[in-house]
């Protein structure tokens, strides 16, 4: 039987026992492969790299910003709205920096009754944060992280089997999670627009971190719709 390269998978015996062990591992008919879960980045940006505030004006005007709801004239729902759903279809969790799950824990919820939106409120989240308690998690089921918890909190997330977790705007987390190293996928829909400033998702640290293009399409607003995987 064909070895099996080691990545985000793993290989477990059939009663659930990991096997541990480095490079190639060669399955048998008493093993199983299980997918290990993936951090998945999703974001809309602009041309110069902005992602603050795509949705609403008054979503985020840190810094002064002014261009609140600039991605929604792009939005083509036959492009955008598929990749979205195929999105989450592949998604067993979200993560969220505080800011951003405040602002979906608002929204949503009165939103039942749609597809989307019932799935969204059901599906496991998390929420990085230092201000936060655990009575403000009323938007269920939600687990808190602690800034100083957030490395060994993802890197405990990408050790369990399962599909992906994603990551929804939260630009100051995307940047710690990009320093750590714990970015596996980014899906990116990259809008005609320039926005002058505003906050970004890669961090300046002088890195380089390479992925590869996996699938691409170009929306009617002309949005490049875009996957890109972590070369490791």
């Amino acid at each position: 039987m064909p070895a099996i390269q080691t990545g985000r998978l793993q290989l477990r015996t059939l009663d659930g026992h990991q096997i541990r062990g480095h490079g190639p591992i060669r399955a048998s008919p008493a093993c199983a492969i299980v997918g290990l879960m993936r951090i998945v980045v999703s974001e809309f940006i602009s041309l110069d790299g902005v992602v603050q505030a795509p949705g609403g004006p008054e979503e985020d005007t840190d810094g002064g910003f002014r261009h609140g709801g600039w991605s929604m004239p792009f939005f083509d729902p036959e492009v955008m709205g598929s990749f979205v759903s195929e999105g989450a279809k592949r998604t067993d969790a979200l993560l969220y920096g505080r800011r951003t799950w405040q602002v979906m824990a608002g929204a949503w919820p009165d939103r039942a009754g749609d597809p989307f939106a019932d799935w969204i409120n059901a599906i496991e989240k998390h929420v990085v944060s230092d201000t936060l308690s655990e009575a403000d998690l009323t938007w269920t089921p939600t687990s808190l992280i602690r800034g100083g918890d957030l490395v060994a909190a993802v890197t405990a997330l990408r050790e369990r089997p399962g599909r992906d977790v994603g990551v929804l705007g939260s630009a100051r987390l995307v940047r710690s999670l990009f320093e750590a190293d714990l970015v596996d996928e980014l899906d990116l829909m990259i809008e005609p627009i320039v926005l002058g400033g505003g906050k970004g998702i890669f961090p300046a640290d002088g890195a380089a971190r390479q992925f590869n293009l996996v699938s691409a399409a170009t929306a009617t607003t002309g949005v490049q719709v875009c996957r890109y995987q972590r070369v490791r």
